[in-house]
């Protein structure tokens, strides 16, 4: 026999932890190898942890709504084998004395994972415009937590949910939850803070812990401020998602020199090709054809003309990323938005990003995205033509260091000028903005890459072949 460890699985670039949702299997059940064991969930996405052996599930060591950080862990397998003893010498050492790896982990600060975030194209994925959405787990545990911006008071207002569920429990408001004192890694609220606050409180000394502000008087700004309202109002407070989108959003803007840059788009010949191929697209590759692939494609294409705007920075360092890949927006039936990423856009033509566009799409909304399909973009596509806005600023979305907005199309009259002179006639007109990190891309650098998605857009060929 055999006792082999079951680890929380690296999830992919920036995820350091998972909440265990629940358990499928029972310690004294037999598991197959490459059954599930158990479901998860991250800022990210929600997804299922496979047993690596067969054999009889004999401990977990995290329980449901519990945080496990990626290595841990999570559960001990007994195997009729001598195989996977990797995991065996250390479970069989906990039995001479030694601590284990998963109540270590369990005693470790939980730390905030890192996110990133993407935005939509146009028609094909009607999805709510925010400049970079966050892409976050569609469970959302932590609806009533403090404030998220972290200045070294307080906590940085991310809760596990063994902490939120103590909160509650000692009946702990959000209010009065956000002012504890953390000492978890970037000022995260541990199990520890928690109690030693409780302990103090309910020893008379709940200023032992909390944070107040100068003179012990109520702070005018921040997760304690009490502002006062006259008439009718509702208050709401913040789930996790949109807290991650707000930091996410201050931070870019405290990160990049950002300038925005106009230009104005003919799109008729897009339009019409459109039109007259997605019946037929339709039957023949059993997929829609929508105008995102199309802008895709012509990004793609520009991009590799200015690798720059495909680069991120580090300290004084560029970057450059050899991949092309674009995200784009989905909104889910939660209302909560998550943006996968079309890897390599450059390598597919129309049927493959059309299939790739609407298969991403769909399995977002059916929470059947992998961790990996959100993650390594390198420019984003928002869409804020939607609902109708002629265009706008979006904000650049992290590492990245530049973002294109997609406006409306609206028929406007137009000079179009011919060899045998100018004319008036109806067109399809779209604005573009391109938002861009003027640390490294330079106005002129800006201007002529969205001037060349204009050209990619407007040469589209009306006998285009797909």
């Amino acid at each position: 026999m055999a006792l082999i460890e079951l680890k929380m699985p690296a999830l992919g670039e920036g995820i350091i932890e998972a909440t265990v949702l629940k358990w499928l299997k029972n310690p004294g059940e037999t598991v197959e190898e490459e059954e599930m064991v158990l479901e998860i969930a991250t800022d990210k996405v929600d997804s299922e942890v496979p047993s690596t052996v067969s054999g009889i599930l004999k401990e977990v060591f995290f329980q449901e709504n519990e945080v496990a950080p990626v290595g841990a862990t999570i559960a001990t397998i007994e195997t009729s084998t001598e195989s996977g003893l990797n995991g065996a010498n250390t479970t069989q050492n906990e039995a001479v004395g030694g601590t284990s790896a998963a109540a270590q982990s369990k005693e470790a600060p939980a730390t905030n994972p890192t996110t990133t975030t993407q935005s939509s194209s146009n028609e094909g994925l009607e999805v709510p415009y925010v400049p970079t959405a966050t892409p976050v787990s569609t469970q959302d545990m932590n609806n009533q937590q403090g404030s998220i911006n972290y200045n070294g008071n307080g906590n940085n207002g991310f809760y596990s949910p063994l902490v939120m569920s103590i909160a509650a429990k000692e009946g702990i408001d959000p209010t009065e939850l956000a002012r504890i004192e953390g000492t978890g890694n970037e000022g995260r609220l541990t199990k520890k803070d928690l109690l030693d606050y409780l302990s103090s409180r309910n020893n008379g000394q709940s200023s032992a812990r909390a944070i107040s502000s100068p003179n012990n008087q109520p702070s005018e700004t921040g997760a304690g401020a009490s502002i006062q309202f006259s008439g009718e109002t509702e208050i709401i407070q913040m789930d996790r998602m949109r807290k991650l989108i707000a930091k996410h959003m201050k931070d870019s803007q405290n990160t990049s020199a950002t300038v925005t840059s106009f230009a104005e788009v003919d799109v008729t010949n897009m339009v019409k090709w459109r039109e007259k191929v997605k019946k037929d697209f339709e039957v023949r590759e059993k997929t829609k054809i929508t105008f995102t692939p199309l802008f895709i494609d012509c990004v793609a294409r520009t991009i590799k003309r200015f690798p720059f705007i495909n680069s991120s920075v580090e300290g004084d360092q560029i970057i450059l990323k050899k991949s092309i890949n674009i995200g784009m927006a989905t909104a889910l039936p939660s209302g909560n938005l998550i943006v996968p990423v079309i890897k390599n856009a450059d390598h597919l033509n129309l049927v493959g990003l059309s299939k790739a566009v609407n298969d991403l799409a769909n399995r977002a909304r059916n929470n059947q995205l992998k961790p990996t399909d959100t993650q390594e973009g390198t420019f984003t596509l928002t869409n804020v033509g939607t609902f109708g806005s002629l265009g706008g600023t979006p904000v650049i979305n992290q590492p990245q260091v530049a973002i294109l907005a997609i406006g409306t199309i609206k028929k406007r009259p137009v000079v179009i000028e011919t060899a045998m002179g100018d004319t008036i006639g109806i067109r399809h007109i779209m604005i573009l903005s391109l938002s861009y990190d003027h640390r490294i891309i330079d106005g002129a650098m800006g201007s002529m890459f969205l001037d060349g998605v204009v050209k990619e857009i407007e040469n589209w060929d009306p006998n285009k072949k797909y």
